[in-house]
């Protein structure tokens, strides 16, 4: 799993992402959100990668862990 940004244009990633969430209700975002991620996972492809993600995200959640 990559820690480190590797991200080409982080600002502009950020940008489009809350550009896609505007005007969007609370569901329509969770919905968005869920699209979104599983998109992204199968870009990715190894379950393994995807597993040390999922961990690393519910770690890095406030007041949550495993």
């Amino acid at each position: 799993m990559k820690t480190d940004l590797n991200l080409t244009d982080a600002d502009l990633f950020y940008e489009q992402l809350l550009n896609a969430h505007a005007d969007l209700s609370t569901e329509q975002s969770q919905a968005l959100n869920a699209r979104l991620i599983l998109l992204l996972a199968n870009q990715v492809g190894d379950t393994h990668v995807l597993a040390a993600c999922i961990a690393a995200a519910r770690e890095s959640t406030p007041g949550k862990s495993l």
